[in-house]
């Protein structure tokens, strides 16, 4: 029941926010001359937001992974120190490559 409830508080705090967006007057967007900004502006937002997302999964798996795998082989825990950072630099690559491609694409 506990995490229905989170649920449903995250899914409202998601739509509130995105009222925001969606709660400007018709003249600003008539005045640009082009409509689709505001749409370009919110799908690179929500696409970022699911770029992040997957980060911080990945990140947060290989770190108990790597707390684990050093538990149990303490001897090992510089190799697995190494990796970790490796995999944890390869997965924020990935998610500022997103950044860049929202700043392009907007």
């Amino acid at each position: 029941m506990r995490k229905l409830n989170l649920l449903f508080f995250a899914v409202v705090a998601v739509l509130m926010t995105a009222m925001t967006a969606v709660a400007q007057a018709p003249a600003a967007a008539a005045n640009t001359g082009d409509g689709d900004v505001g749409l370009k502006a919110i799908a690179a937002g929500v696409g970022f937001a699911i770029a992040v997302f997957g980060g911080a999964l990945g990140q947060s798996r290989i770190g108990a992974a790597a707390c684990e795998g050093a538990a149990r082989n303490p001897g090992a825990a510089a190799k697995i120190q190494t990796m970790m950072i490796l995999g944890l630099a390869l997965i924020e690559s990935l998610v500022l490559f997103a950044l860049v491609i929202v700043f392009v694409k907007t």
